[in-house]
């Protein structure tokens, strides 16, 4: 069964980095589109950055120039570099895909659990 794994996150000072990754485990034909969303406390989820098949990036206006998202097609494993980091960024972030599974199959979305990202001094 596929899983998407996240790893990465974790306390961070003001203005430090983290890298979050999203593996997906299991035998996959491809991950089509990905996605990076947040939730923090007491506010509902959003989306802060995506990729598309054909790597077109998209951000979040408040993540935009801190936060690159990328990927390893041959790692099946999409990469969140957060730069820059600030206190309102600190949240529970998921990883979101959407696979296919073989070349005959549709595709499909996966959530990852989340990692929790902490930002503070």
């Amino acid at each position: 069964q596929v899983q998407l794994v996240e790893s990465g996150g974790g306390l961070a000072q003001p203005g430090g980095s983290l890298r979050l990754s999203c593996a997906a485990s299991g035998s996959i034909f491809r991950i089509n589109a990905a996605g990076w969303h947040r939730q923090a406390p007491g506010k509902e989820r959003e989306l802060v950055a995506a990729i598309t098949r054909d790597d077109t990036t998209t951000y979040e206006d408040s993540v935009k120039g801190r936060f690159t998202i990328s990927r390893d097609k041959a790692k099946n494993t999409v990469y969140l570099q957060m730069n820059s980091l600030k206190p309102e960024d600190t949240a529970v972030y998921y990883c979101n895909a959407r696979i296919i599974l073989t070349p005959w199959s549709v595709e499909m979305a996966y959530w990852g659990k989340g990692t929790l990202v902490t930002v503070s001094s």
